[in-house]
């Protein structure tokens, strides 16, 4: 169902005078078009703006805000939208950054593209987030969430790592590389897609595992049901690392268990009306089209 927006957060990660001065178009255009504005205290602290608006952390914006907008890139967007899961409220990106394939409305067309969307014409995105579970001698911590992807890869050390491979219950390979990228769709155009994994359409419900430099040539991307659950065994005697989205980084030992599962929390993201992922992908990866409308 279409809502019309009241209350809105902004969060902007990165510094810069380009961003603040997107920021502040941001906010007189929000302000002027009757809406409550809330920062990011993190924000507001960065951009000193500490008086003349409300703030809350970016914990607490879900709780006084029903609709969040990040200023920034697909970084900015991808920290912002892992604090909010488990929120039902939905995200919108002001694209600062370089692809901005999550950050897809442009400061050139803000105010009109944002104006449609707080008038309650838009389209809904719901993307799936991954958890990664780490099992060591019966005791499970939690590595973290993954919007983009969760990877397995060898330490400071340059090497190949060893790993078995099951994919609910079942076993799929050993195998020998420098390591492997579990992505969602989301992630498909993301470091997957530069290790040769395929495109997802954000619409599937999938999970795409990409070897990076298996020792196997035959090792060949795959990809599975969504709701797959996916299991990783260390066997060798490298101690590889486990990251979510690039950032946590977590030593593994030999005889460790990884389990990487879709959360049932998805991420909300609002574009603009009649939202094109196939043009999207023309204009940010460069494909050559002579398509006209």
């Amino acid at each position: 169902m279409q809502t019309c927006f009241k209350k809105v957060g902004i969060v902007a990660r990165d510094g810069g005078s380009e961003i603040r001065l997107v920021l502040d178009q941001l906010i007189t255009f929000l302000v002027q078009s009757g809406r409550h504005v809330v920062l990011e205290q993190a924000c507001a602290t960065r951009f000193f703006i500490t008086e003349d608006y409300p703030s809350a952390t970016i914990n607490d914006l879900p709780k006084v805000c029903d609709l969040v907008i990040v200023i920034g890139g697909d970084g900015s967007f991808l920290g912002a939208a892992r604090k909010l899961i488990g929120f039902d409220v939905p995200l919108v990106g002001v694209n600062k950054g370089t692809l901005g394939f999550l950050t897809d409305i442009s400061p050139d067309a803000m105010q009109q593209q944002l104006r449609e969307i707080l008038d309650g014409e838009y389209d809904i995105d719901e993307r799936s987030v991954l958890e990664a579970i780490l099992l060591r001698e019966d005791e499970e911590t939690s590595i973290g969430l993954a919007v983009n992807d969760v990877v397995i890869r060898a330490g400071d050390v340059v090497s190949m790592i060893e790993f078995d491979l099951c994919i609910d219950g079942q076993e799929v390979y050993s195998q020998r590389s420098d390591g492997l990228i579990i992505s969602t769709p989301t992630g498909s155009t993301a470091y997957a897609l530069s290790g040769g994994g395929p495109i997802v359409h954000p619409s599937l419900d999938a999970v795409v595992l990409v070897p990076m430099h298996p020792h196997t040539l035959s090792s060949r991307p795959i990809v599975v049901n969504g709701d797959s659950e996916i299991e990783l065994r260390i066997t060798g005697l490298r101690q590889p690392v486990i990251s979510c989205d690039g950032l946590q980084a977590v030593h593994t030992e030999q005889g460790d268990v990884v389990r990487i599962k879709k959360r049932k929390d998805k991420i909300q993201l609002l574009h603009p009306k009649n939202h094109n992922f196939y043009e999207a992908c023309r204009v940010k990866l460069g494909w050559s089209s002579h398509l006209t409308k």
